[in-house]
């Protein structure tokens, strides 16, 4: 069993500082791949260098599987650990490289070339086993990082950052390869990115941090798509969520002075005369004529995506972002309307942030 239990994990760096991991509690199944998703200062990388022994709580404690680990070194605790940094050895082969935590085990030599053949054959390193890390591109090298972590046949996976230093071209097809990879181990892998691309493609669920918290845990889809508070509607999504000031008048409630349905059930959890109404790009439907419950607008910006376009608009002082297939009639200063399901609408507390429970 590989499962990762931390319980009331806390860390700070100077007495009397603000935590870099504030109180937090969490558990990572075994055999799956987890992923914390937050902004840089976050405290993501402090809570996996925690789980790997890098850093020492200053009070919580770490399972992993049946074992209380919080006072064990590294090399006690099962795991292995990717950087954001290549960290391969110059001087060694890629078949050096990969081997070389079973060499410092010093596991038989047999035993040691089946591992390396193992583990350059998930990465798709097995034709340059011979070369040296100077013949090879970046993708190849952080392979080699993967792999050498892989064969130790560790029971937890720790992953930080390592697609960070790749191009994009790179990271889209290195990460298809980590998603097969994942697939292919029995390993519990905890991933720490602040791509949030990154997070939806890979992890079985994600954990979004803010301030040595975590805000929200679950799949993918369901953070996406059900934000508990604004800050995670925010960072989640390319572009980012549309959250708009809708105010109560005396005729009922209105956004940027046009009248917007608002179900009575939030107007009276809020408890007063404004509510946030967050709305993703994909789900406005813009008309360029006029619709009798669209909420007028005006293009400022088109963006080609390729397959799609990004569109900018102003309605009144706010702003939204859209996306609309190629073949929409769209130009800067083209007059819009609107519109969007309400059940696709989040509504937030203007003064906490937080989703409203209705």
């Amino acid at each position: 069993m590989s499962e990762i239990r931390l319980a009331g994990i806390t860390r700070r760096y100077a007495r009397g500082a603000a935590p870099a991991v504030d109180d937090v509690s969490l558990t990572v199944r075994d055999g799956e791949f987890f992923v914390l998703l937050g902004p840089s200062g976050c405290g993501k990388t402090t809570l996996l260098r925690t789980i790997a022994g890098l850093e020492q709580p200053d009070a919580g404690t770490v399972h992993i599987g049946d074992r209380d680990v919080t006072t064990l070194p590294p090399r006690r605790r099962d795991l292995a650990m990717v950087f954001q940094g290549y960290a391969v050895f110059p001087h060694l082969t890629v078949a050096q490289n990969i081997g070389f935590g079973l060499r410092m085990r010093r596991a038989p030599q047999a035993e040691i070339d089946e591992a390396v053949r193992y583990a350059a054959g998930l990465v798709q390193l097995g034709d340059v086993l011979d070369r040296y890390p100077s013949a090879l591109s970046g993708g190849q090298r952080q392979r080699v990082a993967v792999a050498r972590a892989v064969a130790v046949r560790p029971s937890v996976l720790l992953m930080d950052e390592p697609l960070s230093n790749l191009d994009a071209l790179l990271r889209l097809s290195f990460r298809a390869e980590l998603k097969a990879l994942a697939k292919e181990l029995t390993t519990t892998i905890v991933y720490v990115t602040h791509d949030q691309v990154e997070a939806l493609s890979l992890g079985d669920r994600v954990a979004v941090m803010r301030a040595g918290e975590i805000v929200q845990c679950g799949s993918p889809m369901e953070v996406y798509a059900n934000p508990v508070t604004r800050f995670v509607g925010g960072f989640l999504g390319t572009p980012p969520m549309n959250v708009l000031p809708v105010r109560r008048t005396g005729s009922g409630w209105t956004l940027a002075g046009h009248g917007f349905p608002v179900p009575d059930a939030v107007g009276g959890a809020v408890g007063a005369d404004e509510v946030l109404a967050g709305v993703r790009a994909e789900h406005l439907e813009p008309a360029t004529a006029e619709v009798a419950d669209g909420l007028p607008a005006t293009v400022r910006v088109v963006e080609p995506l390729g397959s799609q376009l990004l569109i900018t608009a102003a309605v009144g002082e706010e702003t939204v972002k859209l996306l609309t297939p190629t073949d929409f009639p769209a130009a800067d200063g083209t007059r819009l309307w609107l519109r969007v399901a309400p059940d696709r609408v989040r509504w937030f507390d203007p003064a906490s942030e937080r989703v409203l429970a209705v």
